[in-house]
């Protein structure tokens, strides 16, 4: 029970203070008055941890009232970073659709960045992805080798699991001064050609196969064929290692005369400003972005259900008008046909596919592994 009255100092505080010599009579006072409301000061601390203990409405209640609840599903997309301008649209979309249908949250946390790197996190489990759609098959096969999709994930959606779809362009400097129409027109002396390099870019892949694609379509055996290739490349300057270092050198530093790159890169650049005239050759090579399903982190996460209505909703009209608004030409026939959109996409009178040169393992094997095609048609740009 608490006693009225002043505190009473204990002797050994009041011993202490005797012997102190440095105060005069004035400051002892002072400090014995202050040190007189420290027993006052900590009875009343510990009757209020005493009122906040039984209190209700503890700390852990009022930071839980202010915390944003957590979703009910939550899914991952990894994808490679042009895509984000889609999905900033996609996603709300599939969110306000998939809670309607299922009367629940669904939050999709996204990240976004060079495909095989972005990959390489996947395999790494840093990025613990529900889905992945990504530039190049190879780079989902990395993650199928790993163990963490299973195989025969290329037929389980639609188009060869294909979701996005590009073309080749050829862009030139304003008003075309070197008059280039074909890709035999980046073989002329001094036309210099920027495209990133193929052993390390996956568009500098698509570059080459498509070049190497109009040497065959033109009637070409192998020889000749790796002969006009090999004079593209020699009026390279400098191999890039990767389209998007390649495509800043052309378009901000203003090096070279054309730039072999993706449709959607050329599409996506004018939307922000950066306007330049640009060649969808008739014969063309057909840049296909696979999506997948990473079964392992699936089962872990237990999003079976709400993963593959979100692939499957990339699919539909809604979400592949999206894709079209951003340079991706659409497989759906609604959207193909809507005058904006057609406009925007010219026809392509020959469009090859990986599936035409033996499928990708043939063509990594056959083009660019050590003494492959890639390497030998080097070997002539050097000579």
């Amino acid at each position: 029970m608490l006693q009225r009255g002043k505190p009473k100092m204990s002797k050994s505080f009041s011993h202490f203070l005797s012997k102190v010599q440095p105060f005069n009579p004035k400051e002892k006072l002072i400090i014995r008055h202050l040190f007189s409301f420290i027993p006052i000061f900590l009875v009343g601390l510990g009757v209020t941890f005493a009122i906040a203990a039984c209190s209700p409405q503890g700390t852990e209640e009022s930071i839980t009232a202010t915390a944003v609840p957590k979703a009910d599903v939550e899914l991952n997309l990894v994808s490679f970073s042009v895509t984000k301008a889609a999905y900033d649209n996609i996603i709300p979309k599939f969110v306000e659709k998939w809670q309607k249908e299922n009367n629940k949250t669904i939050e999709i946390k996204q990240s976004y960045g060079a495909s095989g790197s972005q990959a390489l996190l996947v395999v790494e489990g840093r990025e613990e992805a529900d889905v992945v759609h990504l530039s190049l098959a190879p780079d989902v096969q990395k993650i199928e080798q790993a163990g963490l999709i299973n195989t025969g994930w290329e037929e389980k959606f639609p188009h060869n699991s294909i979701v996005s779809q590009s073309v080749v362009a050829i862009v030139t400097r304003e008003g075309n001064p070197k008059s280039i129409k074909t890709w035999d027109d980046l073989t002329q002396k001094g036309v210099s050609v920027i495209t990133p390099n193929p052993y390390t870019s996956g568009g500098g892949r698509w570059n080459f196969l498509a070049l190497w694609n109009w040497g065959i379509y033109a009637g070409n055996d192998e020889g000749k064929t790796s002969e006009f290739v090999a004079k593209v490349y020699k009026n390279v300057p400098n191999l890039f290692g990767s389209a998007r270092k390649a495509t800043t050198e052309f378009f901000k530093q203003g090096i070279g005369d054309a730039l072999i790159t993706y449709e959607n890169e050329v599409i996506l650049k004018a939307q922000k400003g950066e306007k330049l005239p640009y060649i969808i050759p008739d014969v063309n090579f057909s840049i296909d972005n696979p999506i997948a399903i990473v079964d392992q982190n699936v089962e872990h996460h237990q999003t079976r259900q709400a993963t593959e209505a979100f692939v499957q909703y990339l699919y539909s009209p809604e979400a592949q008008e999206e894709f079209a608004k951003i340079g991706y030409r659409p497989f759906d026939p609604t959207v193909s046909q809507i005058q904006a959109i057609a406009d925007q996409y010219p026809p392509v009178q020959s469009l090859a596919t990986v599936k035409d040169y033996g499928g990708w393992d043939k063509i990594q094997k056959e083009f660019f592994e050590t003494n492959s095609l890639v390497s030998k048609i080097f070997k002539l740009v050097n000579t």
